[in-house]
């Protein structure tokens, strides 16, 4: 069975990769639906889809991508449309990890498997805190997978969260 993970990541970090294992014992392979990816730079969204997707994709070992594929989801003002154009993006999938309520509401009311995914430190792996200790000058790549690192090293993300 097929499995799908939607996230903002914002940026992908410790947890997220934690999540990604989570589900991979769970599913042959696994859809990353990057949330939000029609939305424009601002604060709470700093990183362009493509540099998510390069933060993903550089923070996965080899045998994980051979059964990973990401994806690019836009939001949309209607819920039921937007899990419509989920529905018609990624490839076919019978559960869903999320432990976002909305989520599982509109999924398991389709009849989908929904999974929730055990928190890895959830104190210190949040998106929100993350990315404020970088704009900040602060202690954050102990947070963040290698190659999230990286990415985020070479796009400025200290600058341009300051910025914002």
């Amino acid at each position: 069975m097929d499995g799908l993970l939607i996230g903002r990541f914002q940026p992908f970090h410790l947890g997220h990769l934690h999540a990604v294992g989570y589900a991979l014992l769970r599913c042959d392979r696994l859809w990353i639906g990057i949330g939000s990816s029609n939305r424009p730079v601002e604060r709470s969204n700093p990183f362009s889809s493509g540099e998510r997707r390069e933060m993903i994709l550089s923070s996965l070992d080899a045998g994980t991508l051979r059964r990973v594929r990401v994806f690019e989801i836009p939001d949309l003002d209607d819920h039921a449309r937007w899990a419509e154009s989920v529905k018609n993006i990624v490839p076919g999938f019978g559960v869903v990890f999320t432990n976002d309520e909305l989520t599982s509401h509109i999924y398991s009311r389709q009849g989908i498997e929904v999974s929730p995914i055990p928190l890895e430190d959830r104190g210190s792996l949040s998106g929100t805190g993350i990315r404020e200790r970088i704009a900040a000058g602060g202690d954050w790549q102990g947070c963040v997978p290698d190659g999230t690192r990286d990415v985020l090293i070479g796009v400025g993300a200290h600058r341009r969260l300051r910025g914002l």
